[in-house]
């Protein structure tokens, strides 16, 4: 049974968030007002630090001393965060949140790619950002790599391009835009249930983000990628959420020797596990418990 929290959430999802991305003007508008990065939270500024890479940043949050590896030897491996936003939005308070309490939860770093955003850069940009930061943590050893909504776009496609290498460890995609081109004929009968978004919203900031390249290029789509040696995957997406169907697409592509666990939540929204909800909350707890299991190998 859905909570009466999820439910006050999407009517305040509807009232507040929907009509940015309503129509196709009002996705091209979004890209002219995004918002803005919210600052790193007071209680995580003394476990931080931030580094410029390739037009961005990356920021490490560090567990906290007395949790889950805090003290003594560290555990092995890391965490990679790509945070969503629909390739236009900063950082917001919510995905701190997340990535406090994973880093608290797991007893390890979580580096916070902060990857440059639309309109003023693109998927290539994006590319170049990667390829930096892969070699940023080379010396880490194995990573966990999540992401969220778009973040969840360049957590695929990083686990795609080092797919083999050993280096992604386990990945975890919280409604994850899979498919830019959002042409798959089930998300119509999602959408008229989405609090959120819309493919009329979102279809102008996919064009503007690939650049002039095809939205089902697999370096653009990473559902059009290889599917073939994907780390132990979980996936978690709303019921009403049009990312949904995309998500279930994954699955049906994907071999079906791959470890890939798809939760669809149902009556949850969009981005469900980084909302104050109890759905949220499981969501959360799941993704702790996948990322220990896949770097305690």
């Amino acid at each position: 049974m859905t909570s009466w929290q999820t439910v006050a959430v999407r009517a305040y999802l509807r009232a507040t968030r929907k009509k940015r991305y309503r129509t196709v003007e009002a996705g091209r508008r979004s890209m002219a007002v995004a918002l803005p990065a919210a600052p790193v939270p007071d209680e995580l500024v003394p476990r931080t630090t931030t580094a410029p890479l390739a037009g961005g940043e990356v920021v490490t949050v560090r567990p906290a001393v007395g949790d889950a590896g805090g003290a003594g030897e560290a555990p092995p491996g890391a965490l990679v965060y790509l945070h969503g936003g629909a390739f236009v939005n900063g950082i917001q308070p919510q995905h701190w949140t997340l990535v406090g309490h994973l880093a608290d939860v797991t007893g390890r770093e979580v580096h916070v790619a902060r990857y440059p955003l639309a309109p003023a850069h693109d998927v290539r940009d994006a590319r170049t950002y990667l390829s930096a930061l892969h070699e940023r943590l080379a010396p880490v050893g194995s990573l966990h790599v999540l992401g969220d909504s778009a973040g969840g776009t360049l957590a695929l496609l990083h686990a795609q391009a080092h797919a083999g290498e050993g280096s992604v460890a386990g990945l975890t995609l919280i409604a994850p835009w899979l498919d830019l081109s959002l042409d798959n004929p089930a998300i119509e009968a999602v959408e008229r249930r989405d609090p959120w978004l819309t493919r009329a919203g979102m279809r102008p900031i996919a064009s503007h983000w690939a650049a002039g390249e095809p939205l089902l290029d697999p370096r653009v789509s990473p559902l059009y990628g290889d599917l073939s040696a994907l780390p132990p995957t979980l996936v978690l997406v709303g019921s009403r959420d049009i990312c949904r169907p995309d998500c279930e697409r994954l699955v049906a592509l994907a071999p079906s020797t791959a470890d890939l666990t798809l939760h669809v939540e149902t009556g949850s929204p969009h981005d469900y596990p980084l909302l104050p909800t109890p759905e949220g909350r499981r969501g959360r707890d799941a993704i702790g418990a996948h990322v220990l299991r896949t770097l305690s190998g």
